[in-house]
């Protein structure tokens, strides 16, 4: 396995941190080579976030993610800004619910996930951040399915439990959209 580098964007309190950090803690459970490196605004709610994650089976020389394989983006000002940043042959993830716009980049696949849309379906808005996570994985497997849930099931805060079923039901939704969807 080459290095997998994800990043993950958007405002404070759309689980960006805890969608990179549950990428990581899965990785980090499949014996793997892994970096979590969160970033925030100056606010903690509305304010921008954003993390990486870098992936693989050699130890990882820095943290740091100029130009990331995959690029989940949760709103519009994070596509606007890391849009032109995704490493050429990498995928951008979109939360198409949040962001009208459309890549003309032609050497990147894009994936198009009405992460928003599927949440609310689901019964909880906080969702979205489970279903693109669940979209990227099945389009660019750094760890399987079965890991993710595993480490979503060890590693969700005791007062979440109870949104356990849910959340894998946002991931496996995610998931289902990609294999299903036409490659752009």
């Amino acid at each position: 396995m080459k290095q997998s580098e994800f990043l993950f964007a958007g405002f404070g309190g759309q689980g960006v941190m805890f969608a990179g950090q549950l990428l990581a803690y899965a990785a980090m459970d499949a014996e793997l080579e892994v970096t979590w490196y969160p970033s925030y605004g100056p606010e903690m709610r509305g304010g921008t976030a954003h993390c990486t994650v870098a992936i693989s089976e050699q130890p990882i020389g820095s943290p740091v993610v100029r130009n990331p394989k995959v690029a989940i983006v949760f709103n519009r000002p994070s596509y606007l800004k890391y849009e032109s940043e995704i490493a050429p042959g990498g995928l951008l993830v979109v939360n198409a619910s949040l962001v009208e716009e459309r890549s003309e980049r032609e050497d990147i696949q894009v994936l198009y996930v009405p992460a928003t849309e599927i949440a609310d379906s689901l019964g909880d808005l906080r969702l979205a951040n489970m279903v693109l996570l669940g979209a990227a994985l099945a389009a660019h497997p750094a760890v399987t399915v079965d890991q993710l849930l595993a480490a979503l099931e060890a590693h969700i805060p005791k007062h979440r439990r109870n949104l356990l079923p849910q959340n894998r039901e946002a991931v496996e939704a995610g998931m289902r959209l990609a294999l299903e969807a036409e490659p752009v």
